[in-house]
């Protein structure tokens, strides 16, 4: 492995060693190595290792995230079902939820089971890819920390809040289609503020309506509550950003109103007395058997072809091809699964904290 990489089955390796120093279960702790690195896998670097320290580990350390994972059924009736994570690992709440709802679609078409008290539980794409790969259409959304303003607003309100779909075809990859509600999200800003790179205007607004590009700015303000993310489509309505914040509400409701749980600024992760406290998140997710349509096989020929006549249509000017969804993270994959993940100074300089820290000396980045 060239220097300034690291292979799939190290850095997960690594992860998963980590979580077991900080108190994860062994067979809890390989779920939330697998679904980290599958962020990494895909080229998704804001939601991959670089996450793994400050939204995990710290918060483990810091008493709000519970290493152990209590994963109680509350209601259980048919094709649906509650949950509760007690701030559990959300990725052990996210994978063991969205299985409840694929084993629910085959028995009854349709599954759908939503989780309170969970954490951030990483790519929302790994759950609606779980139903893809069992010839079924996969949805997930969860709420998340407050950032996103509301059309015509300054205060951030709603989290970044993915909704998020997955469908299985006939190609080499499904369709999945898994983006926050806002223009961009923390977890790029982070990596943005990594790599020492200044963020595009429009991504973050200050309370005078000016855009922020200083992403180490942006991230401090968006704690303090100074800054705020616009939603998918922009500032106010000319560009459509009430669409972006329309879909953001939805998310939140479903994340919430099912469930009973926290939403909107309860979800900042700080007490009135500025402590730091769990976050309470929400999450839903949703399989449909194709079966109970139609024969999936002709539900993947149909979705492919249809995939492909939107890459064959004519390009803009100066533009070699079009993508659908799905596509840029298994090109992403064909590349990384020789060279490895790509590690910035920062981030080294992390993983080799944590190396230190844990005693875990048979593991080096270069």
């Amino acid at each position: 492995m060239a220097a300034g990489y690291a292979s799939f089955d190290k850095l997960e390796s690594f992860m998963k060693d980590v979580f077991v120093k900080v108190g994860v279960p062994k067979e809890d702790a390989a779920i939330c190595a697998d679904i980290l690195i599958e962020s990494d896998k895909r080229g998704i670097d804001s939601h991959g290792v670089g996450r793994f320290k400050p939204i995990y580990i710290d918060r483990i350390k810091d008493g709000i995230q519970n290493p152990v994972t209590n994963f109680e059924i509350v209601k259980d009736h048919l094709a649906t079902a509650v949950v509760d994570g007690h701030d559990g690992m959300g990725h052990v709440i996210g994978k063991k939820s969205m299985q409840m709802a694929i084993d629910k679609a085959k028995k009854y078409g349709l599954g759908m089971v939503v989780a309170r008290n969970s954490t951030h539980y990483g790519i929302a794409g790994y759950y609606a890819t779980m139903a893809a790969k069992e010839n079924m259409i996969g949805m997930t959304g969860t709420n998340a920390r407050p950032s996103i303003a509301p059309t015509f607003g300054i205060d951030n309100m709603l989290g970044t809040n993915p909704l998020t779909v997955g469908l299985p075809t006939d190609e080499d990859f499904p369709f999945v289609l898994d983006c926050a509600t806002s223009v961009s999200q923390r977890g790029k800003i982070e990596h943005y503020d990594r790599i020492n790179k200044t963020m595009p205007e429009g991504w973050v607004i200050n309370r005078d309506g000016t855009s922020e590009t200083d992403p180490a700015k942006a991230l401090v303000g968006l704690t303090k509550d100074t800054c705020a993310l616009a939603p998918l489509g922009g500032l106010g309505e000319d560009t459509a950003g009430y669409k972006g914040y329309g879909y953001a509400t939805i998310v939140e409701i479903l994340s919430a109103a099912l469930q009973q749980g926290q939403f909107l600024k309860a979800l900042n992760g700080f007490d009135a007395n500025g402590k730091k406290v769990p976050y309470h998140l929400g999450h839903f997710f949703i399989a449909m058997d194709i079966n109970a349509f139609v024969e999936p096989d002709k539900f993947k020929k149909t979705t492919g072809d249809i995939l492909r006549e939107l890459r064959a249509s004519a390009k803009a000017p100066g533009q070699s091809r079009i993508y659908t969804a799905g596509e840029k993270e298994y090109l992403a994959w064909l590349s990384r699964k020789d060279t490895g993940v790509p590690l910035n100074d920062s981030l080294r300089k992390t993983l080799k904290g944590l190396i230190e820290e844990y005693k875990l000396e048979n593991y080096q980045f270069e």
